[in-house]
């Protein structure tokens, strides 16, 4: 593809509007090689020296890839051409001079697309983001992770659950929340409130046919059993959205409504429930309650930032009642400024939100507040206002989420410097152990999985400065053994780990069959095993030996260390962080390779002779399988019987006969 090239927002709008990240990005940017040769410095310079000449002074987004066509980094911009250019003269738009370089030095070319407005911008950018993941922009740690409430619109009898997916268009998801234990407690406390089922099917109810304990407990109104039609049913349902919406006043005048006419009609049992219930909201927003009413409903958004960490609160206030504080970590690593953090952070937090406030509180530092919002309106359907508090209980609020996400940062921080710390101290210790002239920076853990001798596979997993360096691990099929000999098995795989190692060296680090992984060497090889794995484990490094590679092994049993030309085994205190370390790293191993050994056996239970049959994918396989009933009947088949199979060509019919006969 012609490298620089921009796209009209003539078509971007389908892009956001639902065409999604797979539809016309493909047709707006191309696919760009996945493995392509860095050119020389001067060579990139002058190439991407052209392509900025012919970017556009228009609203717009773009992408810089590095020298294998990944994206790294997405932008927006009212002028894409003076921004770009602010990339490569000076650190500005909020990175810091470290981000600023490390960037530069890693684009190899720039790509953009033109829209019709910042706004437009904002949201095209957020969906290259969450489709391409670049490093250096701001995102969530592991954002995959986070809890949300959902509710089964899709179902006459909806459920209302815990959950970390959010995928089902058919369904409301509520969140995402920082904290799972406060999810439960609130679906503990809309239970007893709204009395929804608590059963997981599609269908309400069991087999047994007669309403669960928690009908008889109050928890549940029995739909299984018809004692609550759909009807009511939704509507309770209705009452948990409008919980989880932040309408409390609605529902406090909902349950006095009803705890009134059931007093009227002298249901005096029900009318109780009904106060019962009355008073758990009530007490729930007083202890909540952290503003007057009148500040009714708003969001504020509080970001620290300290290098590449950052945290951000959301204090969600709803009629002058905190319903939820949430925090999120996370990573900045082009080291941006706290202004571009929190904008960042906003389109990605309320992208995943079913409801989007009409009032923002953020900081002074957000500066692009008018398009922000204009974004965040086009996704709430409705206006949406971003403003900075002056005074009163807002400011007071939007001050909380602030100190709130600087503690949060603060004991993140030293959370990690703790962790460096130990890790720092098992290698220093593991340096001693084992008489080893320099730190074990790099650690390379090998394991053999099998079961009776079949599927024999292995595995390799980095530890670097103590903490595992899971983009270099690397799986293997062992090729030479037959049968359960793990010794043999070993040295192949350290065999080939060398060979790939010698083989690296004439590789450039630009070259697309280079790998970082295979190319490093390490400081320590760990063999999951006892006295024979390590001996074929030497002989197959000597090559490594040779470069002053530590080689040891560590049994299961006694967790027993076993070191060349030692007769005894080195046997380290349990709770020493070195031994730790050593478990952590041989566990690893052990967990990568069973994962490989139980995938590639679950693939060998699945196929059948049909899977080699020629011109058979898994359309045609359906077909054969559907009319024939089973794989022995293909094979019984005569060749008139395969012509007459629905879907399956005449040609292929009659391939079909001749490979399974050998005609």
């Amino acid at each position: 593809m012609n490298t620089g090239l921009c796209h009209r927002s003539t078509r971007a709008r389908a892009y956001w509007s639902g065409g999604g990240p797979q539809g016309l990005v493909g047709a707006y940017l191309g696919v760009v090689a996945a493995t392509r040769a860095s050119p020389p410095a001067a060579e990139r310079r002058e190439r991407l020296a052209e392509q900025r000449k012919r970017l556009p002074d228009q609203p717009g987004v773009y992408l810089f890839r590095d020298a294998k066509g990944r994206v790294i980094y997405v932008g927006k911009a009212k002028s894409v051409k003076k921004r770009v250019a602010s990339h490569f003269s000076k650190p500005s738009h909020g990175m810091s001079a470290h981000g600023a370089v490390e960037l530069r030095d890693a684009i190899d070319s720039v790509e953009c697309l033109v829209v019709s407005s910042e706004a437009e911008a904002l949201l095209a950018e957020q969906n290259f983001i969450k489709q391409y993941r670049p490093p250096f922009n701001i995102r969530l740690r592991d954002d995959k992770s986070y809890p949300f409430i959902g509710i089964s619109l899709d179902e006459e009898f909806p459920r209302v659950y815990f959950t970390r997916e959010r995928h089902r268009k058919d369904r409301a998801y509520f969140g995402p929340y920082s904290n799972a234990k406060r999810v439960r407690g609130t679906l503990d406390l809309l239970a007893k409130i709204f009395l929804f089922r608590s059963c997981t099917g599609a269908e309400p109810g069991r087999r047994s046919g007669s309403p669960c304990l928690d009908y008889y407990i109050k928890r549940c109104e029995a739909p299984c059993v018809g004692y609550v039609g759909p009807e009511d049913y939704r509507r309770s349902i209705d009452g948990v959205i409008a919980f989880l919406s932040g309408r409390y006043r609605e529902i406090e005048r909902d349950l006095e409504r009803r705890m009134a006419a059931a007093a009227a009609a002298q249901e005096f049992e029900q009318a109780a429930l009904e106060r019962n219930r009355l008073r758990a909201v009530r007490s729930l927003l007083e202890r909540q309650r952290v503003a007057n009413e009148s500040v009714g409903t708003l969001d504020a958004v509080g970001v620290a930032v300290d290098g590449a960490d950052a945290n951000a609160q959301v204090f969600q206030v709803r009629d002058g009642v905190l319903s939820d504080r949430q925090s999120f970590y996370l990573d900045n690593r082009g080291r941006t400024d706290l202004g571009e953090v929190a904008e960042e952070f906003m389109l990605q937090y309320y992208g995943g939100t079913m409801s989007i406030p009409a009032h923002i509180v953020v900081q002074r530092e957000v500066g692009s507040r008018p398009a922000l919002a204009e974004a965040l309106a086009q996704r709430r359907g409705g206006p949406v206002e971003l403003r900075v508090a002056e005074r009163g209980d807002k400011r007071r609020i939007l001050e909380l989420a602030q100190r709130n996400a600087r503690l949060a940062l603060d004991q993140e921080q030293l959370k990690t410097e703790r962790r460096r710390q130990q890790r720092s101290e098992a290698l220093a210790g593991l340096q001693q152990a084992l008489g080893l002239d320099a730190l074990p920076l790099r650690i390379e853990c090998f394991d053999v999985s099998n079961l009776g001798g079949t599927h024999t596979v292995a595995s390799m997993v980095v530890f670097e400065g103590g903490a595992p360096k899971k983009s270099d691990y690397r799986r293997f099929t062992i090729r030479t053994v037959q049968g359960s000999d793990d010794f043999a098995a070993m040295a192949e795989v350290l065999g080939r780990r060398l060979g790939q190692w010698e083989r690296q060296a004439d590789v450039s680090p630009h070259d697309a069959s280079f790998d970082a992984s295979f190319a490093t060497l390490p400081n320590l090889v760990v063999i999951d095993g006892g006295r024979g794995q390590l001996s074929a484990g030497l002989r197959a490094l000597r090559g490594f030996r040779q470069r002053d590679v530590a080689v040891v092994s560590l049994a299961k049993r006694i967790e027993e260390v076993f070191l060349p030309g030692r007769r005894a085994p080195l046997v380290l205190a349990h709770d020493a962080p070195e031994l730790q370390l050593l478990q952590r790293v041989r566990d690893e191993a052990h967990r990568f390779a069973i994962t490989h050994h139980r995938s590639r056996r679950d693939r060998a239970m699945k196929t059948s002779l049909l899977d080699d049959l020629p011109a058979i994918g898994p359309a045609r396989k359906r077909a054969l399988l559907n009319h024939f009933g089973s794989p022995e009947a293909v094979v019984a088949a005569s060749r008139e019987e395969l012509e007459a199979v629905t879907g399956i060509p005449a040609k292929v019919a009659r391939d079909v006969h001749a490979h399974l006969h050998r005609i």
